[in-house]
């Protein structure tokens, strides 16, 4: 691992001092030119007027080669930011165990395609479990927590029966990631534990799990309530909410709220309080609940694109917070009646009898 990040260091090294090389030699034989060759230091228009020509050449060529080197860095940049965020949050299946899904995110930070949100789906043995948090702060500096509960929830999904058992496992992810954070940024002195920014972060999240009947198992830490899609959208009942990860341990006794369902033909919506919250110009919010009320049938895909399309227009494409979509539709087959075993018969009713 050093050693890749050597070589790694050692050519970022060389390719910056490539950006400045050519421009460099230019300036050099300029002022070579300049003050060595014997006509360049005649006096007369003539002469200034070929100086003139010649600096002015070579700080064009110092722009061009600078600007040239810039972009290639910058390519490579977005290169590795795509690669990251197809790692961190890659697009979920488009279908898990007969559901339909789709998402996508909305960095804050300009330039960057990750952010401070998270979410993950897979499917179980226990059920289709989904996970969608939103780290405090946005851009970059939330990726070490985002790494830490997309990472345990991945491992915990399925190899934990009960889903209090995976919520304990993203509470001890982020625990150590909190710990861990604190030694690398603040190294305890004498023995004791300092203080430190780390102990400020947290995550609220959904944790749900979807059961074969379209039953739903929810924990709430702190998120906004997802909205559930049928003839209106509306919110769907979750439960007392429990505190953030890494604001105050969960309690001793965990059980997820299991009175909603979603039936064949209706869409949940889970997203971040980003969503919500973005403002336009004048400072009025977005109406994600008129946003989400779109065309009968809509596929995942299509609600998730234009419920961005119109939160960017809303913001002015400069949303203030990451804003994270993560669109479920039950797409499972009702189970039909089941017909009446052959040979038996209704029996009939009894004759009437007229006085």
């Amino acid at each position: 691992m050093i050693r890749t990040r050597s070589l790694y260091s050692d050519g970022s090294r060389l390719r910056r001092s490539a950006l400045f090389a050519l421009p460099a030699a230019w300036g050099a034989m300029a002022v070579a030119w300049r003050f060595a060759c014997p006509p360049a230091r005649e006096p007369g228009l003539p002469m200034r007027i070929a100086a003139g020509v010649v600096f002015l050449s070579v700080g064009i060529g110092l722009v061009l080669g600078v600007r040239r080197g810039l972009i290639r860095e910058l390519a490579r940049a977005r290169a590795v930011a795509a690669a990251t965020q197809q790692v961190l949050l890659r697009p979920p299946p488009g279908r898990l165990e007969g559901l339909t899904l789709a998402a996508g995110q909305l960095s804050a930070s300009r330039g960057a395609s990750v952010g401070g949100d998270l979410y993950e789906a897979v499917a179980t043995p226990y059920g289709v479990r989904i996970v969608l948090g939103d780290v405090r702060g946005h851009g970059l500096a939330a990726l070490g927590a985002v790494v830490a509960v997309l990472g345990s929830f991945r491992e915990a999904a399925h190899d934990e029966p009960e889903l209090a058992g995976v919520l304990r496992r993203l509470e001890r992810a982020l625990e150590r990631h909190l710990r861990e954070r604190a030694r690398d940024e603040h190294p305890a002195r004498a023995g004791t534990d300092p203080e430190h920014p780390a102990a400020e972060e947290f995550v609220t999240l959904l944790l749900l799990e979807i059961g074969p009947d379209g039953r739903l198992a929810v924990f709430n830490c702190g998120h906004p309530a997802p909205y559930r899609l049928g003839r209106k959208p509306e919110r769907l009942p979750v439960g007392d909410p429990l505190p953030p990860l890494g604001v105050l341990p969960l309690p001793a006794g965990l059980a997820p709220h299991t009175a909603a369902r979603l039936l064949p033909g209706e869409t949940l919506v889970l997203h971040t309080d980003g969503a919500e919250e973005a403002r336009d110009h004048r400072g009025r919010f977005f109406a994600l609940d008129a946003a989400l009320a779109g065309p009968p049938g809509e596929a995942p895909a299509a609600l998730v694109r234009r419920v961005h399309a119109e939160l960017l227009h809303h913001t002015g494409g400069r949303p203030a917070d990451d804003v994270a979509l993560l669109v479920v539709r039950n797409d499972r087959a009702r189970v039909p009646a089941q017909p009446a075993e052959p040979g038996l018969r209704r029996p009939r009713p009894a004759p009437s009898s007229h006085c």
